[in-house]
C-alpha cells in the first residue's frame, strides 16, 4: 500500500507518522504556541529528527466552535511557514490540512504534496477537481456539517456503517475525477460524541474492507482528556494508548503533536 509524494513512493504497509504545524492562534492544544519562524522552523526539526515522515500545516482551526477564518487570511498564514519549512528543510513531504480548493491549490504550487481535507470535499464543490489536476495523495475525513455545526450533527442510527457508506460514496466520486491517492480519516471529535468516537475506535478494523490506508487523529483530544478528567496538556499518556490500539487494528498515519512517542509506538506494535 503506497502512496506517490513528489515522484517518492511511500509504503504505508508499515504505519508511518505525520506530525502536526499548527500556526493558527486558537488551535485546541498548541494554538499560538508557534508564532515565528524560529519556533516553527525548531519544532519542524523537532518533529523530522523524532521520525515524522510528513508534516501537516494548518492555517484553519477545525476545533469545535472554531471562529471562521477567511481564504485570504488562511492563506496570509499558510504561505510564510510553507515556504520556510521547504527553504529550511527541502525534502520534508508536507501535508496542507485545508477544505478549500485554492488554498490546495496555491499550497501545492508552492511546495506541499499532500491535500488533508476535514470534509472530504463537501465544503468546497472545486476540492476534487483541483485534487484530480494537481495530481497530489487527498485525505479525506469523516465530518458532518463544518466546524462551527459540527457537534449539533451526532445523530446516527449506526455510525460506523453510516460511515463506511460515506466514505464509499467519497470514494467512488474521488475515483471517477481521476484522484489515484486517497487516505481515509474517521474524524475523531468531528460530528461525534465521546461515545461514538470510542465506538468507532473500537469498530476500526471494519473501515479496512475500503482497502485504502486509514489515517488516525485522536492526539490530546477530548475524547481522551475528558475520560482521563484532566486537559490536553496532560493528555499524552492517553494518546499513547489510544494511538497503539488503532496500530493493532492496522491504522496506516498517525498524525500527532508528539512525533517521538507515536514511532515508539510503532516500534513496539512492529515488535509483535
Amino acid at each position: 500500500m503506497t502512496i506517490n509524494c513528489l515522484g517518492n513512493l511511500i509504503d504505508l504497509s508499515s504505519p508511518k507518522v505525520m506530525g502536526i504545524l499548527n500556526v493558527t492562534p486558537n488551535s485546541f492544544y498548541d494554538g499560538g504556541k508557534f508564532s515565528n519562524e524560529k519556533d516553527i522552523l525548531n519544532q519542524v526539526e523537532k518533529m523530522l529528527l523524532d521520525g515524522a515522515t510528513f508534516i501537516d500545516i494548518g492555517a484553519y482551526s477545525s476545533k469545535p466552535n472554531a471562529a471562521f477564518v477567511s481564504e485570504e487570511e488562511e492563506i496570509n498564514r499558510l504561505l510564510p511557514v510553507l515556504n520556510a519549512v521547504l527553504k529550511s528543510f527541502p525534502e520534508t513531504l508536507i501535508s496542507i490540512d485545508t477544505f478549500r480548493s485554492n488554498v490546495a491549490k496555491i499550497a501545492v504550487e508552492n511546495g506541499a504534496c499532500i491535500i488533508n481535507d476535514i470534509s472530504a470535499g463537501s465544503l468546497d464543490d472545486n476540492m476534487f477537481l483541483i485534487v484530480a489536476d494537481l495530481q497530489v495523495p487527498y485525505i479525506m475525513m469523516h465530518m458532518k456539517g463544518n466546524p462551527q455545526t459540527m457537534q449539533s450533527l451526532t445523530q446516527y442510527e449506526n455510525i460506523t456503517k453510516e460511515m463506511l457508506f460515506y466514505f464509499s460514496e467519497k470514494v467512488a466520486k474521488a475515483r471517477s475525477f481521476g484522484i489515484n491517492d486517497l487516505i481515509i480519516d474517521p474524524g475523531f471529535g468531528f460530528a461525534k460524541t465521546m461515545e461514538q468516537n470510542f465506538e468507532v475506535l473500537n469498530n476500526l478494523e471494519l473501515f479496512q474492507m475500503l482497502e485504502l490506508p486509514v489515517l488516525i487523529g485522536v492526539s490530546r483530544k477530548s475524547m481522551i482528556y475528558k475520560v482521563l478528567e484532566t486537559s490536553a496538556e496532560f493528555a499524552l499518556n492517553g494518546t499513547t494508548v489510544l494511538n497503539t490500539i488503532a496500530l493493532q487494528k492496522d491504522a496506516a498515519i498517525l498524525r500527532v503533536h508528539d512525533v517521538k512517542e507515536a514511532i515508539e509506538c510503532i516500534k513496539l506494535v512492529n515488535q509483535l
